[in-house]
């Protein structure tokens, strides 16, 4: 290197300059002469290059050298000489200027802005359609559902109407979260206030139901019920290991365990795992305990369970705890048609005498659809028989890491956040005394239906109820459970068919099952039910005047319904009785 001065001429693309064109002179105005001191590995020293303006650039930026070094070249008021440091010495920086890197650059710069807005314009043009304009199809049909349910009257026992709270909270961003665990232990960060949420809705639960957080545990991720009780299965039971439940066509539900009487498996719980039943009294409708506690000895269950969907009177929960205990089970209730009326004190309460106990969250207990599971914890009673897998000597209840576990991950991903933020704001609603009275009206709608259809000589099973369900034997009137279910369908009423068991055991579907909750929701009263039984009664009337005429086959018998007059007029006072009352919920 010449001791004076030294030239160098290199050439370079940038892309901010977008030119290959620019030469960029060094030239290196140095002392160093053959020195054998090393020189420092540090491309460039520490320096700033003052502009015209006194402006300061820091070369030795990491983030941002490229960026910051076209910055200075683009600066109109900077120097076409800039001196600098680099392998330490003392450097000099010339180049041409060319006016169209300005406007380049320049208009780089504003079409960038332009594609940022534009890209949040199309975000908000599709994120924030209301749902009648992103989908004109799904909205229409909607709307045709809330007419419906707002000319009708619905009986059926296992529906109900939820609040308007609860309906904000199912439509709300925490539907966007994926919480995948328990709170705090999820698989996913971000899930603090989830946590919250969750956490809140298991303490209401506990206080809804009365229950002391050192003897009960609750898990509220369950998508319904049956899941709830399948998880219940899993968490304690062995493929091909024994359950008890109520038998279907006794009242009691298919998530128990079911088979068709030819043997087929409807349920989950019967494929994998073995399930026996108990039955009813055919002449009574009420619960064999002598029959139930000699097949439980016989077929000694890991689980029985009590609780059903039609069963209209109260149980016996301090016999099934008997009976659980002398054959070796867990003692598991299903409440999901009648945890309302627990939580209000109008039932018996199965968490005196039970280990786990089920709901949904929907039915009497109007909130949103999903279950839930409570499992005890802490000391075992010394006076219980052995429990499940608890022969080893073991004092304390361990149900509450295998269902946790069995929930998720073994059945279940991520839970419903905005399911749990509804049930929780259902759940804060149980300990009022606004809802203890409408459970008591609940019971009192029942009773007064019950009463006017007897007094009309209609069968019940069981003579009457003890909750908010009762069950209308059919098989005097010659009718069956589901022509009478289309032709209440037809006149804006609407209940669901069911089997009953004759004398002989035969499974015949020869009743309806109807209950008050939804109706007691929208502020119906003892004389509205009556006025109800009556539609009730003229709907069984024309399925026996249409059964007479065209017979009970479905075909011949749908026919007789076309354009039938009887049922025309019965549907319009139906509709002008129901849209006397509000729908919770709804600006109607």
């Amino acid at each position: 290197m010449d001791s004076t001065r030294s030239n160098l001429s290199l050439g370079f693309t940038s892309s901010h300059i977008n030119s290959q064109n620019d030469a960029v002179s060094f030239q290196i105005d140095s002392t160093f002469r053959n020195h054998t001191s090393s020189v420092p590995l540090q491309l460039m020293e520490q320096q700033t290059v003052l502009n015209d303006d006194k402006s300061k650039v820091d070369l030795n930026d990491n983030n941002n050298d490229n960026d910051k070094m076209v910055s200075m070249d683009l600066n109109e008021e900077s120097k076409e000489d800039e001196e600098f440091r680099i392998l330490g010495h003392s450097m000099c920086l010339k180049r041409r200027r060319d006016s169209s890197i300005d406007t380049a650059s320049s208009h780089t710069k504003r079409s960038h802005v332009v594609g940022v807005e534009a890209r949040k314009q199309a975000v908000r043009a599709w994120g924030n359609q209301s749902l009648q304009a992103a989908d004109p199809d799904i909205f229409e049909i909607l709307e045709k559902e809330k007419s419906r349910q707002f000319r009708g009257i619905e009986l059926i026992a296992s529906e109900n109407f939820v609040c308007r709270a609860v309906m904000e909270a199912l439509g709300s961003h925490v539907t966007n979260k994926y919480s995948e665990g328990m709170p705090g232990a999820r698989y996913y960060t971000g899930n603090r206030y989830i946590d919250e949420i969750e956490v809140l809705c298991c303490q209401r639960a506990l206080v809804a139901f009365g229950l002391d957080s050192e003897s009960w545990g609750v898990n509220v991720q369950p998508y319904s019920c049956t899941s709830a009780n399948f998880a219940v299965y899993t968490g304690l039971l062995l493929p091909g290991d024994r359950i008890m439940g109520l038998d279907t066509p006794s009242g009691g539900n298919t998530s128990h365990g079911y088979y068709t009487p030819n043997g087929r498996k409807v349920s989950g719980a019967s494929i994998f795992f073995e399930s026996l039943s108990y039955k009813v009294n055919p002449q009574t409708g009420i619960i064999d305990f002598e029959k139930l506690e000699e097949r439980a000895l016989d077929f000694r269950p890991k689980i029985l369970i009590c609780g059903g969907s039609s069963y209209p009177r109260e149980w016996d929960y301090s016999k099934f705890r008997q009976i659980a205990d002398k054959c070796g089970a867990v003692l598991m209730c299903d409440m999901a048609q009648i945890s309302g009326l627990i939580a209000a004190k109008e039932c018996a309460s199965p968490f005196d005498f039970c280990d786990i106990v089920t709901s949904t969250t929907h039915k009497s207990l109007r909130g949103p659809r999903g279950g839930i599971i409570f499992f005890r914890k802490g000391p075992k009673p010394k006076k219980r028989g052995m429990l499940l897998n608890q022969g080893d000597g073991c004092d304390k209840y361990d149900f509450e890491e295998k269902i946790n576990f069995a929930v998720c991950p073994a059945l279940q991903g991520g839970p419903h956040n905005n399911h749990i933020a509804a049930l929780a704001i259902a759940l804060k609603q149980l300990a009022t005394p606004e809802y203890m009275e409408y459970m008591q009206q609940v019971k009192k709608n029942a009773q007064a239906l019950a009463s006017a259809l007897l007094k009309n000589n209609c069968r019940l099973v069981t003579g009457g109820t003890d909750n908010h369900l009762i069950l209308w034997d059919l098989r005097n009137l010659g009718l069956t459970g589901k022509n009478l279910e289309k032709v209440c369908e037809m006149c804006h009423i609407t209940v669901n068919k069911i089997a009953i068991f004759d004398e002989n055991g035969t499974l015949i579907p020869g009743g309806v099952r109807i209950g008050t909750p939804a109706m007691t929701s929208r502020g119906c009263l003892e004389p509205d039910f009556e006025t109800m039984a009556d539609f009730l009664l003229r709907a069984a009337q024309i399925t026996r005047a249409v059964q007479r005429e065209h017979g009970k086959k479905p075909e011949s018998f749908l026919k007789g319904l076309e354009n039938n007059k009887d049922i025309l007029d019965l549907g319009a006072q139906v509709e002008n009785f129901a849209t006397q009352f509000a729908m919770p919920g709804q600006d109607l």
